[in-house]
């Protein structure tokens, strides 16, 4: 199968878990942008539980039961369900590893009155800590206060799962508390060599939020010779970056991975990233300067269309000119670069982009049909934090003379999110709130069916060539 056709699968698997995701999930808060959370908290999966307790085992390894694996407990102390079971009760877990009278579990029980319980041995310390945990006020910005000091806690469990609240905490949330962040901690843990990726990405969030024109040094050397346990973290480094030095640390930025050809595809893809954290959750880089970043990038034909979904969704129309030359140059083997420029021109509300879209479809009218078959036209972002959300969007265009003026787009165009920096897919929205709140379940379904059938139609005109009833099927076709 060809580059353009992997492409193409790629970017159709990544719909397919952007909509099935939306669908089936629901809403959810936007967690950090750069960390990854293996599995669910304790707190988060108790929040999920009928009751919680702290047990301790009654039977050793003569006593259990080898064929089913059911051991006796007794509750110690009741963290969470009450009303369904009491301190100093025995009840019957499944639990097959090793096990000794005394050994402490925590239980978590689901389908009252009966409990099913699941089990996590236990320490002393990571006993202490799940207590202490269940005690924190039910606010965002206090259980991070609670978690950030054991964050590399020498207990496995305690640092784990103090990382994974963390990195499923947003990012608006762990910038509140900056100020009273161990800076100079944070500093030795970035510095270690031996630290893994995932927690480094954190940590530079962290710094980001709490650091200040002194780091600038030791980030910039970073920049310009990235370790490699560095490299694997090296969208949020430059974000990091870019969060302290403002707009004046972007000509770096471009220097080293944006406008450099020589830099490796995944310094200028993190790079990117980057920048669209910076024009969505980011509040110090004015979404104007960071599209002018955006903008070297076209000059690399190869990752234009990893850009031009942002530089629509920013409404940045002063490439029209240049989008339309693209189009018409580009290597017929490259021709998946067209759709996105296709739905540049279909979300730029100018009578350029208009004429523009006439004349792409005389070129290239499957590429058009593709793209109005398959592809929403992207839509504005939300406002960033420090935007005023009432206001009107302003997006940038040229004017006759080549300068740039400000249009007010019309009343109801909606807003959505971009898609998640982790996602392979750019330019893909899924209007997670627009689906979760249907409240009619056959909505529901009639979505998700009409969704997996139109990502199923797609891969057959993938893997077919394209055309459906044509006797001159097109040899190179993309989305």
């Amino acid at each position: 199968m060809n580059r353009q056709n992997n492409r193409t699968l790629t970017m159709m698997v990544a719909l397919f878990a952007v909509v099935a995701g939306s669908l089936l999930q629901g809403p959810v808060a936007s967690a950090c942008p750069f960390c990854e959370s293996v599995q669910q908290t304790i707190r988060q999966q108790s929040e999920t539980m009928d009751a919680v307790v702290i047990a301790s085992c009654l039977d050793g390894e003569s006593t259990r039961n080898l064929t089913t694996g059911v051991v006796k407990m007794k509750v110690e102390k009741v963290l969470k369900g009450g009303q369904v079971v009491k301190a100093g009760q025995t009840v019957d877990a499944i639990y097959f590893g090793k096990v000794e009278v005394g050994r402490r579990f925590l239980l978590s029980g689901v389908d009252p009155p009966n409990l099913q319980w699941s089990c996590l041995p236990v320490n002393e310390r990571s006993e202490q800590y799940i207590v202490k945990a269940t005690e924190v006020e039910d606010d965002p910005v206090a259980r991070l206060l609670f978690f950030r000091s054991y964050l590399e806690d020498e207990d496995p469990l305690i640092s784990r799962d103090a990382y994974d609240e963390f990195a499923s905490a947003p990012y608006d949330v762990i910038s509140k508390i900056g100020p009273q962040m161990d800076h100079d901690r944070l500093i030795e843990w970035i510095q270690q060599p031996e630290m893994g990726v995932d927690r480094k990405r954190l940590y530079f969030t962290m710094l980001g939020v709490c650091g200040g024109k002194q780091d600038l040094p030791m980030l910039e050397d970073m920049l310009k010779n990235p370790s490699k346990s560095i490299s694997n973290g090296l969208d949020a480094l430059i974000a990091c970056y870019l969060t302290l030095a403002g707009e004046q640390g972007l000509p770096l930025v471009e220097e080293l991975y944006i406008a450099n050809k020589k830099a490796q595809f995944s310094h200028t893809y993190a790079a990117i990233m980057a920048l669209r954290f910076h024009g969505t959750e980011g509040t110090v880089i004015p979404r104007s300067a960071l599209a002018e970043s955006m903008h070297k990038v076209l000059e690399r034909e190869q990752l234009a269309d990893m850009v031009i979904p942002d530089l629509a969704k920013w409404q940045d129309w002063s490439q029209i000119d240049r989008l339309s030359k693209l189009f018409k140059e580009v290597d017929p083997k490259d021709n998946w670069l067209r759709v996105p420029v296709i739905n540049y021109m279909r979300a730029c509300p100018l009578p350029k982009a208009e004429a523009a879209l006439k004349e792409f479809e005389e070129i290239d009218p499957e590429a058009v049909r593709r793209a109005k078959a398959f592809f929403p036209a992207p839509v504005p972002v939300r406002p960033k934090a420090n935007e005023d959300s009432t206001s009107s969007i302003q997006p940038v265009v040229p004017n006759a003379g080549g300068q740039r003026e400000n249009i007010e787009l019309k009343a109801g165009l909606r807003y959505a999110a971009l898609a998640p920096a982790k996602s392979p897919v750019v330019g893909v929205i899924a209007e997670k709130n627009d689906l979760a709140n249907a409240s009619n379940p056959w909505e529901f379904a009639c979505v998700l069916t009409v969704s997996l059938a139109s990502l199923v139609l797609a891969l057959f005109l993938v893997l077919t060539g394209g055309s459906v009833g044509d006797s001159q099927p097109e040899s190179q076709t993309a989305l």
